[in-house]
């Protein structure tokens, strides 16, 4: 089951690291909403995936999904460019992620 928290948060942060754009530094109140919403919802997940799980592993593999999905996100829907080495890369970090879930 901390895998599932462990997963649940690092796709609020997804959400929450989205959102955080059309915040327009915090002044448009329903962006802002949903961002600490989505802020609020993956501490918590993180926070119960750490009872059960070494921190390190838990932290990076929390960062690593979302850096990886707010990546795809940018790169499927904002406009952002998808060269061949940002997938090579962003391919490294879930490959670091997968090896984590092997080691723990």
């Amino acid at each position: 089951m901390p895998w599932i928290y462990l997963i649940v948060a690092g796709l609020a942060e997804i959400v929450w690291a989205t959102t955080m754009k059309y915040t327009e530094g915090f002044t448009k109140v329903g962006w802002s909403a949903a961002t600490l919403a989505a802020m609020s919802v993956s501490i918590y997940f993180l926070s119960l995936a750490l009872k059960d799980l070494p921190m390190s592993t838990a932290y990076a593999v929390w960062v690593g999904i979302g850096a990886v999905g707010v990546a795809i996100i940018g790169m499927t829907f904002l406009g952002e460019t998808a060269s061949l080495p940002k997938i090579l890369f962003l391919s490294m970090i879930v490959a670091g992620i997968i090896g984590l879930k092997l080691a723990t």
